[in-house]
Formats: C-alpha cells, sequence, structure tokens
C-alpha cells in the first residue's frame, strides 16, 4: 500500500487489493464524510469541502425538480458504493438517480451491480479536482450517462463503445437543453434554494411550451 498524494481534501493510494478495498470500506462504515474511487488497484479517498457539497445539493435539487414537472419516476441513491470486483472498479458519486430502470429497482435497497442495472445517471462534481480520472470506473459499471459541474459549466457525458463522448443532450431528459442549468443556478443564486427551484420548473414549463 503505497501513498502516492496526500492533501487536506483527499489521498490516493496505489498497489491496494480488491480485499483491502473491501476491508476499507467496512472499517470506514457508512456513516462518514469521505468518499471513495477504486479503479484497478488505484484507490481515492477524498472529504468534500463545503463549496462541493453546494453544488452537489443544488444540482441534486434540481434533477429531481426537473423530473417531478415532467411527471417522470425516479429514485435517488446519493453516494451510494457501487462496485464491481470483476471489473476492479468501485465507487460513490456525488448523487446518482434511476429513471429509465427506475421500475426495475423500485422499493429495493440491496442492489448488487452484479445483478441489478447501474444507475442512469451519476452526478460529479468537480470543483475540487479530483485525483483519480471517474469515467474509466463508471464505463467499467456501466453507467450510460454523467454529468459534470466545473467552473459555472455542465457537461453531459453519454457512454458509448466503453467511453464517454460529450454530448449536447441527455438521455435521461432528452427534450431539455440541460447545459442551460449552471446560467439558472447563478441568476438565482442570491434569491436564495427556495426561489431557484421556483424558477427551474418554471424554465423547465416554459421550454416545453
Amino acid at each position: 500500500m503505497i501513498a502516492v498524494k496526500n492533501r487536506a481534501d483527499r489521498v490516493v493510494l496505489y498497489n491496494i487489493s480488491w480485499q483491502q478495498f473491501e476491508n476499507l470500506l467496512q472499517d470506514l462504515g457508512e456513516s462518514r464524510a469521505a468518499r471513495i474511487a477504486y479503479d484497478n488497484g488505484n484507490l481515492e479517498i477524498m472529504t468534500p469541502l463545503p463549496e462541493h457539497e453546494h453544488y452537489k445539493e443544488v444540482i441534486s435539487d434540481l434533477v429531481k425538480d426537473i423530473a417531478d414537472t415532467l411527471d417522470l419516476d425516479y429514485e435517488s441513491y446519493g453516494s451510494t458504493t457501487w462496485k464491481r470486483e470483476s471489473r476492479m472498479a468501485g465507487l460513490e458519486a456525488d448523487n446518482c438517480f434511476y429513471f429509465q430502470n427506475e421500475a426495475e429497482i423500485r422499493g429495493r435497497l440491496d442492489l448488487d451491480l452484479n445483478q441489478d442495472p447501474p444507475p442512469d445517471l451519476a452526478l460529479e462534481i468537480d470543483v475540487t479536482s479530483k485525483s483519480l480520472n471517474r469515467f474509466p470506473i463508471y464505463a467499467r459499471l456501466g453507467v450510460p450517462e454523467v454529468w459534470c459541474y466545473d467552473s459555472g459549466e455542465l457537461k453531459i457525458n453519454l457512454l458509448q463503445n466503453e467511453e464517454y463522448l460529450e454530448s449536447e443532450t441527455s438521455l435521461v431528459f432528452p427534450s431539455l437543453p440541460i447545459r442551460e442549468l449552471p446560467r439558472l443556478i447563478e441568476k438565482n443564486r442570491t434569491e436564495g434554494r427556495r426561489a431557484m427551484r421556483k424558477a427551474v420548473r418554471g424554465w423547465v414549463r416554459g421550454v416545453l411550451g
């Protein structure tokens, strides 16, 4: 086990076996602030900063507001630890959602990617850049869509042939210009969270006419 980077908010380790990864998850427990990502022996443990958590909560709320406005069923599993030993991949998204596969997992608390579908959408907030590239991990877990927010920009990444390509259109919300969300967030920031959520609901109705 070799530590290669160590900052106030993260540490990266090399040469971590799958069993060591599993043991670490057990030792850390479920009630923790730290998030993990595991990629074929490389492990990052990160403690999110307040700015990171702010945008995570804002964008997560807006995803739910959009779904409610569109009358779409969804399920949110937050920062659940998703892992597949056969692919040597594991991580905890900033948030994750089921939309297309929501009916298949509805009410389930025992999801296992060895037999269940992965989340349809994952959120990654990159205000504090992560040391370990998440895309190869998400690809091996089979997550079809990943949104990345960074410095006022929201990028949509779709899985194609085991790699992510940037897209202007979301699979989850194909009728909406999702990349406009950061503009709405900034425009309504000083009005408070409730005003922001109300504005996004109105934006959805306006786009759809």
